[in-house]
């Protein structure tokens, strides 16, 4: 699907909580930098509250989060009512890292989009970002 902005598709790559390897999220917004679209990286040790207000003052399409503590059970569904609260309700939440197939589903199910494990094809992912920005964004 074509991006129909006017601009690139601009996302914010973040890490939740005392995670602290980064690797996987700088290879992400790298890529999706080489990909065409805008990204900001928070860098590590962000809260939900700082995710959603930073993606709130970038005008973010996309958030993108990496985990690989184990508490993505925890970080997403935070993240999720915050952005309700906020009215984000056409903003992709997505991300990646150490997720088990089953709280993949359950998490999809509570509203987090597509998430992707360790080796995805980088193409695949921002490929699925400028599709549901496409498809979903209000302009």
């Amino acid at each position: 699907m074509v991006n129909p902005l006017n601009r690139p598709v601009r996302v914010l790559v973040a890490k939740v909580g005392l995670d602290g390897h980064d690797r996987g999220a700088k290879v992400i917004a790298a890529a999706l930098r080489d990909a065409g679209m805008e990204v900001i990286y928070t860098g590590l040790r962000q809260t939900p509250e700082m995710v959603v207000n930073a993606a709130l003052q970038e005008d973010v399409d996309a958030i993108g989060i990496s985990i690989l503590s184990g508490a993505h059970m925890t970080v997403f569904p935070k993240i999720i009512a915050q952005m309700k609260e906020k009215g984000m309700n056409d903003v992709l939440l997505t991300g990646g890292g150490i997720i088990p197939d089953e709280d993949m589903e359950s998490l999809q199910e509570m509203g987090v989009g597509k998430l992707f494990p360790p080796g995805t094809n980088t193409k695949d992912i921002s490929s699925y970002i400028t599709d549901w920005v496409a498809a979903h964004r209000n302009f």
